[in-house]
């Protein structure tokens, strides 16, 4: 750990977060893949308060550090991840109904269960994230999306840590584009702590349905068990699915880890699955898709850890 030392690390946020701190775990439970190694030091916070504190004193003793939300989109290597990992469970939700409804909540909160929850009150406006895996936190880092509506389109603000203390930051600010934002590109250092999202009128009935007919399209198309979600962003004017599967590698297995029958742009964790198997086939279908139409696919998802 390229610290003051692990051991000063430890105390230092046991005093501060006591039984909220572990050693040396396992972050696989908490991806949604189910893969990756251990963490040095693990600090999970419940609210965004103590996000914050716990990311001040990352930053002020300059430690190495990651956050974690759901989980999704990323693949953590099989050495794990140096430093504090800090994981975000900070749920606090307040809706705020009337002509223009409103929902602010904290960055730990889990995107899907969001959005069924604004359909239980007659609210509409999220309904295509029903289907989103992880939490607002990172949806708001990565202006995530699905069927039509992205993040950016619901966002009125998200207050943001930055080494200045906590700001508000407007839609614009964010700087979004398709998958990114400015956080994303590393313009900005900074963490989000909670967003206030734009709602609409409707009813409980409508916005069900709508969600249920994303949820249905979603389970038609992508498959089921422990995956990362996209593995590609998707080239301009195409899919990342469609050229890995007219490369014929719809299927491929490295160890326990397959791309999807259903929808090449998923790998599936097929039990006890290597993050290293996961990156042979990563490397295997980035030279395959670029060797046989010239297209360079990026990934969506982050690699996280030692590689």
């Amino acid at each position: 750990m390229v610290m003051t030392s692990s051991v000063h690390a430890v105390d230092m946020f046991r005093q501060s977060f006591g039984d909220a701190v572990q050693e040396n775990i396992s972050l696989a439970p908490y991806t949604s893949a189910r893969i990756g190694g251990p963490a040095d030091v693990l600090v999970t916070v419940k609210s965004a308060d103590e996000f914050a504190a716990a990311m001040q004193l990352v930053w002020e003793h300059d430690l190495p550090h990651y956050v974690l939300g759901g989980g999704s989109n990323v693949l953590v290597s099989d050495k794990g991840v140096r430093g504090v990992v800090v994981l975000n469970k900070a749920k606090e939700t307040l809706f705020e109904t009337g002509d223009n409804p409103t929902v602010k909540c904290e960055a730990g909160v889990v995107f899907s269960n969001l959005a069924n929850r604004c359909a239980s009150k007659g609210l509409a406006g999220l309904e295509w994230a029903a289907t989103v895996p992880g939490t607002v936190g990172g949806a708001v880092y990565g202006n995530a999306g699905a069927f039509g509506g992205d993040v950016s389109a619901n966002l009125m603000y998200a207050e943001l840590l930055t080494k200045n203390g906590r700001e508000k930051f407007s839609v614009e600010q964010m700087g979004y584009g398709y998958r990114t934002s400015v956080m994303k590109r590393g313009e900005i250092k900074a963490i989000v702590l909670s967003a206030l999202l734009r709602l609409k009128n409707s009813t409980k009935e409508e916005v069900s349905v709508k969600i249920e007919q994303f949820s249905e399209r979603r389970k038609a198309t992508q498959p089921p068990g422990a995956s990362m979600g996209s593995m590609f962003k998707n080239p301009e004017g195409d899919h990342a699915g469609r050229l890995i599967e007219a490369a014929g590698l719809k299927g491929t297995r490295i160890g326990n880890a397959e791309i999807s029958t259903m929808h090449g742009n998923f790998f599936i964790n097929h039990g006890k699955t290597r993050a290293s198997d996961v990156r042979e086939l990563i490397d295997l279908t980035h030279a395959t898709v670029k060797q046989e139409f010239g297209v360079e696919l990026e990934l969506e998802i982050e690699l996280v850890g030692d590689w």
